[in-house]
């Protein structure tokens, strides 16, 4: 067994047949780490006070239906703390889109609005088939996963490269698009 914050995936097995101690003590030594992912993506969505709650509901996903989520980590795909930040802030950013505002169709806002500083901005809509499934996925990810280059790499099993080519590609085609659509208006 692990005796530090180093947790295997030995440990992990164990940990979902082991006791409330051992429940304990892989909420101590990851406590920190969930914190701080939650709290990176509430404090700038001015949501700072749901900071607690939304870190415990990472550890409720953790082990609801005998430990499903925690079962999924595969160490040869990440690392503990790697997954762990990427789970956390998966909740945090479930926890924001489910206590937003309604999006508001950007047609019916009269344009002087769209150009005021300091309004929320509100997904815009793809058109199916525009962009592959890898580059929609790199969007996602980037986009409202909130996750890093390398960190979407990883989660996709690429290397950092390829997700910024895709990246790329992928905004070039909704710049593309964009502007052709402007045009024909």
């Amino acid at each position: 067994m692990a005796k530090g914050p180093i947790w295997s995936e030995s440990d992990i097995q164990e940990l979902m047949t082991g006791g409330k101690g051992l429940w304990d003590r892989f909420v101590r030594d990851h406590a920190a780490l969930i914190y701080a992912a939650v709290q990176r993506k509430l404090v700038p969505a001015g949501r700072s006070q749901d900071r607690e709650d939304v870190a415990q509901d990472v550890f409720i996903r953790l082990i609801k239906n005998d430990f499903k989520l925690l079962r999924s980590f595969d160490a040869s795909r990440a690392k503990l703390s790697t997954w762990l930040t990427i789970v956390a802030s998966s909740t945090a950013i479930d926890h924001l889109r489910r206590n937003a505002r309604p999006m508001t169709d950007i047609d019916a806002l009269p344009e002087g609005l769209l150009s005021e500083p300091g309004k929320e901005y509100t997904w815009i809509n793809i058109p199916e088939g525009l962009l592959s499934e890898r580059q929609a996925l790199v969007l996602e990810l980037l986009y409202q996963k909130d996750m890093e280059v390398a960190e979407a790499a990883e989660f996709m099993s690429v290397d950092p490269q390829t997700v910024r080519s895709m990246h790329h590609k992928a905004l070039t085609k909704l710049r593309a698009h964009f502007e052709a659509e402007q045009q024909a208006i």
